[in-house]
């Protein structure tokens, strides 16, 4: 049987990508004042609203999942927050997702990035209080620490907080922030209302990702044109991508939009005609099988596949089954849900003892329809999107895989005869300081 090993991650540059957020010149100990300083931070804003339309003429989207304009967020919250008592801004890097690391590498080794970006759209939105919102305790030391540093005055005036809970899958999602800051459990909201209507304290709240934040610092001193010097006219910039699966240490790698698979692959050390697909956007995305060495990773090629980037997280799948894969996901949603939602309680219970029974070769044909048949009829349930990642994975199974299926439902598939893969949290990886 194997298992999988959460590891240790270093972080790395694409070649011929000029790097944004894994810039060169960060201290093996973690990035203090003084370096930051020196790379160009903390530059007065002169202009808020100058800096608003170069975050639309942009085209930055959130890196955190969903992909949403930020300068949308950026108005609607600075619109709500004027008719209001002010509003709030969130810098949300509760990272549940456990393949990937990359906003527990910026909070551990780039404090400052964070909250310069935090410190920018607090500007824009006009907000007077600010939250750092994390589980990880190492992230929350450094940032504590970076606070430490800065004069009152840094933030313009807004008093910015640390918040630290206990992680869990639903923990980041951005109605479980607002609910944990106001005093309650990291367990999501139903919607409406949405933060930046109604969020902390019943004020207009920005919840965004931190490498989403992290972007802002270099809007501020670059501009919209030289943001899209990279990436794809629909895709801009760089993203971060956790790199796991395939036998390989992971690593955190900043990437352009549009950089086909297969380049990624040759940069990571890994073979494509070893590659049998890939599991996305940490689990969220689902599956995609060989046909994802054809694709570029850019959010308008993955939707045209029928999946995505998500939070950038990518575990490359070789001898590993897509089944026994899917399986360990779904188990790991039914522990994981947050339990208050009947809907997705009881649908990712039954997908997964499904999935589970399929890799087992206990499962019948009509076990498979079931799964198929809740795939389609669970989706946009519930008051976050654990239910969604769900049938995502098991959709993309059984849509992606159908051989691998069938070998199953024969008890006839030559990696679980071996020994199936079985993983509390499939492709885990480690955040680490720098190296």
């Amino acid at each position: 049987m194997n298992t999988a090993q959460s590891t240790s991650i270093s972080a790395a540059t694409c070649p011929g990508c000029e790097p944004r957020l894994l810039v060169e010149g960060t201290p093996r100990s973690g990035e203090d004042l003084t370096a930051y300083r020196r790379l160009g931070g903390y530059r007065p804003l002169v202009d808020a609203d100058a800096l608003l339309r170069e975050v639309e003429a942009s085209g930055l989207v959130g890196r955190g999942g969903a992909a949403f304009p930020l300068a949308t967020k950026l108005r609607a919250v600075r619109d709500n927050g004027r008719s209001a008592a002010g509003s709030i801004v969130v810098a949300n890097g509760e990272e549940g997702e456990p393949a990937s690391v990359k906003d527990r590498w910026l909070l551990r080794n780039r404090p400052h990035l964070i909250l310069d970006g935090l410190r920018l759209a607090a500007a824009v939105i006009e907000a007077d209080r600010g939250y750092v919102y994390v589980s990880d305790p190492e992230s929350a030391h450094s940032v504590e620490a970076a606070l430490d540093e800065l004069d009152p005055d840094a933030f313009g005036g807004i008093t910015v907080d640390m918040l630290t809970v206990q992680p869990g899958y639903v923990a980041g999602e951005e109605t479980a922030a607002v609910r944990a800051i106001n005093g309650g459990p990291a367990k999501p909201t139903d919607k409406p209302p949405r933060p930046f209507e109604t969020g902390v304290g019943d004020r207009p709240t920005l919840v965004s990702n931190v490498e989403t934040l992290a972007n802002l610092p270099y809007l501020q001193g670059h501009g919209a044109a030289a943001f899209r010097s990279q990436g794809t006219s629909l895709s801009p910039g760089t993203f971060l991508a956790t790199i796991t699966g395939a036998g390989r240490p992971a690593v955190l790698y900043e990437l352009p939009h549009g950089m086909p698979f297969t380049e990624l692959l040759a940069l990571h050390g890994v073979p494509a005609d070893q590659v049998r697909g890939a599991l996305m956007g940490g689990y969220f995305a689902g599956l995609l099988n060989r046909t994802v060495l054809e694709t570029t990773l850019d959010h308008e090629s993955m939707r045209r596949l029928g999946s995505g980037l998500g939070c950038g997280a990518i575990s490359v799948i070789t001898d590993d089954c897509p089944v026994a894969v899917a399986a360990s996901v779904l188990a790991y949603f039914d522990r994981e849900n947050a339990g208050q939602c009947g809907s997705c309680f009881n649908g990712t219970a039954a997908m997964a003892a499904a999935a589970g029974a399929l890799r087992d070769g206990a499962a019948t044909t009509e076990d498979v329809e079931r799964l198929r048949r809740w795939s389609v009829l669970l989706r946009g349930r519930g008051a976050c999107a654990t239910l969604d990642a769900a049938t995502n994975v098991a959709a993309s199974l059984l849509g992606q895989f159908p051989g691998e299926v069938a070998a199953h439902l024969d008890g006839a598939c030559p990696d679980c005869t071996r020994g199936a893969f079985r993983a509390d949290r499939p492709y885990e990886a480690e955040a680490v300081r720098l190296t």
